[in-house]
């Protein structure tokens, strides 16, 4: 079907002008070839969306594009003409901006003088900052950009900061516009939000290159996809002429299941209890504010909401790293036992010798030591167990086999257990931590956004092998702003708004509307049907208070 689609394509797209046209790209690290023979093609004016697997090489072709790599061979034109991007700044001038993943913004720095870092008009910042303002103004009310130019970054959600290096990019003039997966940190009405900000951007004649795992977005949004796989290009297609079945085979190679398959839960006893769990950081602000609620062996409880209402810190406390300062007040029991939540039996080490795992939030700042070897990273947390140790010393060796049966059963790419933790894509470094996690065999489980980053071929394994954890009787705490996620994982949901639970559903009881308005703080969802103006992609709950930064 791809091929007789491919055939359709090269003939209605033919005639319009190319943005960017890549032909025979190829680049190698090594022994390992990230980009294999890759050719591209982006008329001008559209959206196209690049998927593929963690490791497929999407990124690197773009950094190839942006000027961070040099390609080992092939050709790259730029409106029609053959340039040798060196550096970000030929691509810069060429009329391309890139918007990465993890933002390249300087934390204390303003909106405006991050803005014109590297931009400067010349020695007098005065001048520069004058002439952005005027500009910045402008572009956000053309493209539905606003943000406050004298906010200082580290102050701002990440969808405003996100907004932010879009300015960037398009302060510089940039016609053509690489976002890598740039909804990976971003909640659904954030996300919504960012498409609109895209549909402007295209209306006023940009090209968009989008580098996602997420076929619902790839649907949504672009007009045309191609689809990498191990470094190759195996497929462009319309995106109104293909379906998330097909790509998601295109992808992986084989056929993967879109859709959880799970069987009903059977819970069992109460595994964790908790009870008017109170909050309150260093800076005296009320995180959570009296959470109540139990789960039972055998069963995940999914907790959704958007980001920033109280499930970070939840998690924290929970397992066991609290921030410092913190005022924490309540009970929390595990197995019939209370578990220390202030105490020197508190900390991380004591929750997971009680039979607590916890897959963090964010994988690069509480899950991996970024600098250190994969095999390193896999006996994080668990390297006092008797299995790696000799007497006094630790034993390397058998960590190391153990990382590499680990690696192997997670499917973890590329297989070397010696590669620093930042040497591998995100998708991977998340292998690597729910591996480690996962096969401790904890009597419960913490998880949060277990699939943040994570391919379509990884996200089905990880589900499976979360269900399997359900299946052997341990309790799952899931956290998730992937609202999809939640209703296909979770045997029950708890919906938190300021630092409260707000009420439970049943996912086959329940709707994305009748969600949303819980997650809005809205209580009384009978008497307010799902019909009245309430869509399912949660956009009414882009403005939502948020509790302070």
């Amino acid at each position: 079907m791809a091929g007789a689609v491919d055939e359709q394509k090269g003939r209605s797209d033919a005639a319009a002008p190319a943005a960017i046209e890549l032909r025979g790209i190829s680049k190698s690290f090594g022994p390992v070839q990230a980009n294999k023979n890759i050719s591209l093609r982006v008329p001008k004016g559209t959206i196209h969306g690049i998927i593929g697997e963690n490791g497929a090489g999407k990124s690197t072709l773009m950094s190839i594009l942006y000027g961070f790599y040099k390609p080992d061979s092939g050709e790259i034109q730029v409106n029609g003409n053959t340039l040798t991007i060196t550096d970000s700044q030929t691509a810069i001038r060429a009329g391309i901006g890139m918007v990465f993943q993890h933002f390249k913004l300087v934390q204390n720095f303003t909106v405006l003088e991050n803005i014109i870092l590297g931009a400067e008009d010349g020695p007098l910042l005065r001048t520069s900052l004058s002439k952005a303002r005027g500009v910045l103004k402008q572009l956000a009310q053309e493209y539905q950009l606003n943000v406050d130019p004298d906010e200082t970054i580290e102050e701002l959600s990440v969808g405003h900061q996100q907004r932010v290096e879009i300015l960037k990019a398009l302060y510089r003039q940039a016609d053509i516009l690489i976002l890598d997966e740039p909804t990976g940190v971003l909640t659904p009405a954030e996300a919504d939000h960012l498409f609109r900000i895209l549909e402007g951007l295209k209306a006023e004649g940009k090209t968009i290159i989008l580098i996602t795992h997420k076929l619902r977005e790839i649907m949504e949004i672009t007009d045309n996809v191609s689809v990498m796989r191990r470094g190759e290009m195996v497929a462009s297609v319309k995106t109104a002429e293909t379906s998330p079945e097909e790509l998601a085979e295109l992808m992986v190679g084989r056929k993967v299941l879109l859709n959880v398959d799970k069987a009903p839960a059977n819970p069992g006893a109460p595994i964790l209890e908790v009870r008017d769990l109170k909050l309150v950081d260093a800076d005296g602000v009320e995180r959570l504010r009296g959470i109540s609620f139990d789960i039972r062996a055998g069963e995940i409880l999914g907790v959704a909401g958007v980001s920033g209402n109280g499930q970070t810190q939840l998690l924290e406390l929970l397992g066991g790293y609290p921030e410092k300062g913190s005022k924490i007040s309540g009970s929390v029991r595990m197995n019939g036992e209370t578990l220390d939540l202030t105490g020197t039996g508190s900390d991380a080490a004591t929750r997971r010798a009680r039979g607590i795992g916890h897959i963090p939030e964010d994988r690069q700042v509480e899950g991996l030591i970024m600098d250190f070897a994969a095999w390193e990273n896999v006996a994080f947390g668990y390297h006092h167990a008797p299995e790696f140790n000799k007497g006094l010393l630790m034993d390397n060796a058998a960590i190391l086999l153990d990382a590499e049966q680990k690696m192997e059963r997670f499917d973890v790419r590329p297989r070397n257990p010696n590669l620093a933790a930042r040497n591998f894509s995100g998708g991977n470094q998340q292998k690597i931590v729910v591996a480690r996690e996962i096969e401790r065999n904890p009597d419960l489980l913490l998880i949060g956004q277990p699939t943040r980053g994570v391919d379509i071929g990884a996200i089905e394994f990880i589900h499976k092998r979360i269900v399997e954890l359900r299946d052997s009787g341990k309790a799952i705490l899931l956290v998730s702003v992937e609202l999809d996620e939640i209703l296909s994982l979770s045997d029950r949901i708890a919906v938190m708004f300021d630092g409260r639970i707000m009420g439970e559903r049943l996912p086959d009881s329940t709707t994305t509307g009748e969600l949303g308005l819980l997650m809005a703080g809205i209580v009384d969802t009978e008497n307010t049907p799902d019909s009245a103006g309430i869509p399912p992609d949660l956009k009414h709950v882009e403005e939502l208070p948020q509790e302070p930064a």
